[in-house]
């Protein structure tokens, strides 16, 4: 732990926040109410996405989560919840364009699901997905190689929460070698997650291995933590980077 000590007594400089809209479209999100741990409500939602506009984004990508012990929302619960989503975002005339993907827990379901095609995606066949906190599943690389041979493009989410890799940088590094893309919670880089998860995404940054940023946003909690995070450095080194595929999306 002696260089993360070392690491953790720098002290930072802070830069002008940076303009979010120069990436358009955010990837990661909990906005439609009432399906997981996100908005409850369409208030919630519509505050939620008034706060997003604001900050520079004219779309977001929801993605609610699916998985088999929790929030089962299958793609026909999604569309359902987007499609009243859309129709409050044009009764209130709001400025923001909402689609939709879901984000997948890496369970012993997901690999059924990409198997039959049952997935939500976005962009050019990206699938988000996410793991266990607690450790590396054994079948993560199989996961990833049914998602590729099905046609799909796995896109892990927050690679930096992921405490069981901070002292194996390598293994960060096999993934980038199979292919999955790698998406940053910009609150990571305001340090919403703990010293340590903020200098792995620094880390991560430095090596040039994200290619997209989402906001992870459940609540208005998330909105400042990322107001928080737009003076810090490694976010303006990522945004000028060039690597962001949110742009395209």
């Amino acid at each position: 732990m002696g260089l993360f000590s070392k690491l953790f007594g720098r002290k930072e400089t802070l830069l002008p926040a940076v303009d979010l809209g120069v990436l358009g479209t955010d990837v990661h999100s909990h906005f439609i109410p009432g399906i997981d741990d996100g908005a409850q409500t369409l208030e919630q939602s519509i505050a939620l996405l008034t706060a997003m506009r604001e900050l520079g984004y004219r779309k977001v990508i929801t993605t609610p989560h699916s998985m088999a012990d929790g929030f089962r929302n299958t793609p026909e619960i999604i569309r359902g919840g987007l499609e009243k989503l859309r129709a409050e975002v044009a009764r209130v005339g709001l400025d923001i364009q909402v689609d939709a993907a879901a984000e997948y827990y890496l369970d012993h379901e997901l690999e059924k699901k990409v198997s039959e095609r049952t997935v939500l995606t976005f962009g050019d066949n990206l699938l988000l997905f996410e793991l266990p906190f607690i450790s590396e599943p054994a079948v993560l690389h199989s996961v990833i190689f049914q998602m590729q041979t099905m046609g799909y493009r796995p896109v892990l989410a927050h690679p930096e929460r992921y405490g069981f890799w901070y002292q194996h940088f390598n293994r960060y590094e096999e993934l980038k070698e199979r292919g999955v893309l790698f998406q940053l919670n910009t609150v990571a880089l305001g340090g919403a997650y703990g010293p340590q998860a903020k200098q792995i995404a620094e880390r991560l940054v430095d090596a040039g291995f994200y290619e997209l940023l989402g906001s992870d946003c459940h609540h208005m909690g998330h909105i400042e933590a990322i107001r928080n995070a737009l003076t810090r450095p490694h976010l303006h080194k990522l945004l000028a980077s060039g690597k962001l595929l949110n742009a395209q999306l």
